[in-house]
């Protein structure tokens, strides 16, 4: 009987894992938007087009990336984040196993642009299913900036299980929505095809909440504020006349 068992070149395998990591555009919005918050950025900014299927761009004014690290970053299991297992003890951060970028740059297109503070120029960096295209010097400002076009290219099964734009976006929105309201303190803008979805400027949790779901919210919510000798708990809730159904 002939051997039936192969191994899977490293690019298949990288497009296989990918799949895990993301499912669709909106897990490209997550990976990049929190990447952004744990830079320090004030001030983020995602552009969408065709609801991420043609380009996911994450614009922040982070701390940056040296040279070496634009181009490591895009390497499986590559992190700024920990060092060893024992560090996963005492993380802050919201990223740590170094797979996203991977994943990310072996089923799409990404075009990066960084530079870090006190550097006389920054760094663009082309990567194409995993194949570095063009490495070179540039000027820009500190910070960071992902494009990342054409999702799924290499990997048309997946693309076609993609929903519809309208349901793609829907998801996108939740992402972005999800870590805006963590993090009031950020300004957070999200741009569909050239139109401002949410344009959210810094200030208190309860302002935020307003400005991502409506004026009317402001009064149903009930603030929490709750300490123990293991957890603290603090935010709102909503009225229990306002709660939808199920």
């Amino acid at each position: 009987m002939a051997d039936s068992i192969i191994q899977l070149s490293n690019h298949v395998a990288n497009q296989i894992a990918a799949g895990e990591v993301v499912a669709r555009p909106a897990s490209v919005v997550k990976e990049l938007v929190e990447n952004s918050v744990d830079a320090g950025a004030v001030t983020v900014t995602v552009l969408v087009k065709d609801a991420g299927r043609t380009l996911i761009q994450v614009i922040d004014d982070g701390k940056g990336m040296s040279e070496e690290d634009a181009k490591m970053c895009f390497s499986r299991h590559a992190t700024s984040k920990i060092s060893s297992a024992d560090d996963l003890l005492s993380l802050v951060t919201k990223g740590f196993r170094g797979e996203a970028l991977s994943s990310i740059s072996a089923i799409s297109q990404v075009e990066l642009k960084t530079c870090e503070e006190g550097a006389e120029m920054g760094v663009k960096v082309q990567i194409s299913g995993e194949e570095f295209k063009e490495n070179e010097p540039i000027a820009c400002s500190v910070g960071t900036s992902f494009a990342v076009k054409n999702l799924f290219f290499n990997v048309p099964a997946r693309r076609n299980f993609l929903k519809s734009d309208q349901v793609e976006l829907r998801h996108i929105v939740d992402e972005f929505q999800r870590v805006a309201m963590a993090h009031p303190n950020i300004s957070f803008r999200l741009n569909s095809n050239g139109n401002d979805l949410f344009n959210l400027k810094p200030g208190s949790l309860r302002k935020r909440v307003v400005a991502i779901f409506g004026a009317k919210y402001d009064e149903r919510l009930v603030p929490v504020d709750e300490e123990t000798d293991v957890v603290k708990i603090s935010g709102f809730v909503g009225k229990p006349a306002f709660a939808r159904r199920t």
